[in-house]
């Protein structure tokens, strides 16, 4: 039996990237998968298409984390299309650049409302229709815990306010047997950031392992994560990043 057998997952941001990385290894390891996608209704048909290959069922449905009601909503079409919702992915998020000086509060409100609220808001309408060995896992980033150049004020804030939301999410769900965890990517190779950008190499010359990670290796961890096998971890957060930190 697959690891994920008879398991019903929702998965923010689910059509490109790391996002669609994570969908598709889901699938493979026998989930029934929604995800959300706000923008390219084509990345999304693609992305459905490789997990009904692989066998699995899944939606795609269209949400903006900038609105209060969309991943509720997403959350209520999971459980009706399903019947449940066992794994929640919190990986949808936005990133910007500018110095503090320049930043507007507009850039601010946006920053928060889509990379933390909409991770409160998705957790707290899953958690209400979870049972006892059901997962949260948000994808946060490796900047909650350095900022290694400037103009990343409030990006860096919005990923490190994940991991006291994580922690508190675990105390509250622990009781029910439900684990809540964040996992803080590094460089990874995706459109958004590519291995191939101009920055690229500067960012390859801080790591240990120099070279940029896989959209598939981050959903290898995150699949561990949603697994029977990381039962007994929970509030941790846990960076991938080609030892960019160290």
């Amino acid at each position: 039996m697959k690891r994920l057998e008879n398991k019903v997952a929702l998965v923010t941001g689910g059509s490109r990237g790391i996002g669609a990385g994570i969908v598709k290894r889901l699938a493979a390891e026998g989930a029934k998968v929604a995800f959300t996608y706000a923008q390219s209704a084509q990345a999304a048909a693609e992305v459905l298409a490789v997990t009904e290959a692989a066998g699995s069922k899944a939606i795609a449905i269209v949400a903006d984390n900038h609105s209060t009601d969309a991943l509720p909503r997403a959350v209520e079409e999971t459980v009706k299309t399903f019947g449940r919702i066992d794994i929640l992915v919190n990986n949808a998020g936005m990133f910007s650049l500018n110095t503090i000086e320049d930043y507007s509060l507009q850039e601010y409100d946006d920053m928060m409302n889509v990379n933390v609220r909409a991770v409160f808001l998705a957790s707290q309408a899953a958690a209400r229709h979870m049972q006892a060995g059901s997962r949260i896992i948000t994808i946060g980033s490796n900047m909650a815990d350095r900022v290694s150049d400037s103009h990343g004020a409030l990006y860096a804030m919005s990923k490190s306010a994940l991991i006291g939301l994580n922690k508190g999410i675990a105390r509250d769900l622990g009781p029910k047997g439900i684990t809540v965890n964040l996992v803080q990517p590094g460089p990874i190779d995706t459109d958004m950031n590519p291995a191939s950008a101009p920055h690229a190499e500067g960012l390859r010359s801080r790591m240990a392992i120099p070279k940029y990670g896989t959209p598939a290796q981050i959903a290898g961890l995150v699949a561990y994560l949603a697994s029977e096998e990381s039962g007994f971890m929970t509030g941790t957060a846990l960076t991938m990043d080609g030892g960019y930190n160290i």
